[in-house]
């Protein structure tokens, strides 16, 4: 009998090839998220223990001084670390915002209705709701910090269910994450720029834009992108805009296709894709935790813990990611979907997109970064430091709860419709 050969599924091998550099980068973003949860844990045993505290306080207000000509740079290492090695998480940031809006869920105004409005309400309610507890009040400038969501966190927690979450709702959390981020680079941008030197501010758009040139040009060279790259982020720093800002727009100067030997644009393989690809461990199990270690340790000292929660500055954080950002991204997405704007995506429920709002209120990362911009006093820098802890705890756990309870019921739907299938009539 001669043997069938099957021909092969293209349409399978194209799924896997568009599916692969996701699910590699979400295994990436959730392992990080692991090693972040360590950094900060040992942040905040090290900042308070009698043993360790001061040690802790020096060490990462520890000075540093680079000195070239009559150019000289005078920071602490914490400062050097939210100013620098963060300029290199926004550049991937930057990178993964562009690569997704030219070939990801953000290329179709369809694909991207649903997370943009729901990410829209995850950064309005919080702000609004950390307001109502502080208006008027010197800790109002904070009402940015709890419009942020930690990404490898959200993902991290995501992932436990394993194969069991619908890779429509790891994507919607992804492209949520994303467009969440673009938010608050929006406003670190526009609001937390105290004051501007106009002159370094116009030298680093220019040789940003001697950079846009030389890209287009097709002179590209990795020694002078770094070279380059430098001088942008040293302008952007005295310029008084904050230096993560020109990590941002360096990605979106970098040019997004590669070019083969005959000069034709290679469009089977993107620049980004190997940037992303090359920097995202770097930045998840190296950049990311070294933040965490230097922005998560909050010293109490004679402070009352219970008076610290019920500070205004807490509990406007706390409300703020554990109420205002699950139900703006509910609200929301069920608005958006009603109007006829947006599509809930297959095999997605409505709890799950609830339990996700609630994974997005893992503020932590971003919203550190906003509270070390938002803030000079070192009391109510701890008082948010406290709130964004306890909340991104809490709303880990919700999100968590509610999605064991959705999946399960999911899956026990599932095969309830196999066996109804399969018995016999």
């Amino acid at each position: 009998m001669k043997e069938t050969i099957r021909p092969q599924n293209n349409t399978r091998k194209k799924f896997d090839r568009l599916t692969s550099p996701l699910q590699e980068f979400l295994k990436v973003e959730a392992s990080g998220g692991i090693v972040l949860f360590f950094a900060a844990l040992a942040a905040l045993v090290l900042a308070n223990l009698a043993a360790t505290s001061s040690w802790y306080t020096q060490f990462i207000n520890t000075s540093f001084t680079l000195q070239i000509g009559d150019f000289n740079l005078h920071k602490s290492l914490l400062l050097l670390v939210n100013d620098g090695l963060m300029a290199i998480f926004f550049f991937v940031i930057g990178l993964e915002i562009k690569q997704e809006i030219l070939k990801g869920e953000l290329s179709s105004l369809k694909k991207a209705a649903l997370p943009i409005f729901a990410a829209l309400g995850g950064m309005i309610l919080p702000a609004l709701i950390y307001l109502s507890f502080n208006f008027g009040a010197p800790s109002s400038s904070g009402w940015g910090i709890p419009m942020a969501t930690d990404i490898a966190f959200a993902l991290g927690v995501l992932s436990l269910f394993g194969k069991r979450v619908p890779l429509a709702l790891k994507v919607f959390l992804l492209a949520l994450a994303i467009i969440d981020d673009l938010g608050a680079i929006l406003v670190i941008a526009l609001f937390y720029t105290k004051s501007i030197s106009m002159g370094f501010l116009a030298l680093g758009f220019a040789i940003l834009g001697l950079l846009v040139l030389l890209n287009h040009l097709g002179f590209r060279n990795k020694g002078f992108g770094i070279l380059f790259g430098t001088l942008v982020w040293f302008s952007f720093l005295k310029s008084g805009v904050h230096a993560t800002i020109a990590g941002v727009l360096l990605a979106f100067a970098t040019p997004a296709f590669g070019y083969t030997r005959e000069g034709l644009i290679d469009r089977s393989k993107t620049l980004i894709n190997d940037l992303i690809h090359s920097l995202h461990p770097w930045v998840s199990f190296l950049i990311m935790p070294i933040f965490a270690f230097f922005n998560a340790g909050i010293f109490m000292g004679e402070t009352d813990l219970g008076t610290a929660l019920l500070s205004a500055t807490s509990m406007g954080v706390i409300m703020g990611l554990l109420i205002g950002k699950p139900l703006g991204i509910l609200g929301f997405s069920l608005l958006a979907t009603k109007l006829g704007w947006a599509d809930l995506p297959k095999g997605v429920s409505w709890t799950q997109i609830a339990g996700v709002g609630f994974l997005a209120g893992i503020g932590f990362t971003m919203a550190l970064f906003i509270n070390s911009l938002a803030f000079d006093s070192a009391e109510l820098m701890n008082y948010s430091k406290l709130g964004i802890m306890v909340a991104s705890l809490i709303s880990g756990l919700g999100g968590t709860a509610l999605l064991a309870i959705s999946l399960s019921s999911s899956q026990k739907e599932k095969m309830g419709a196999v066996q109804g299938l399969t018995e016999p009539s």
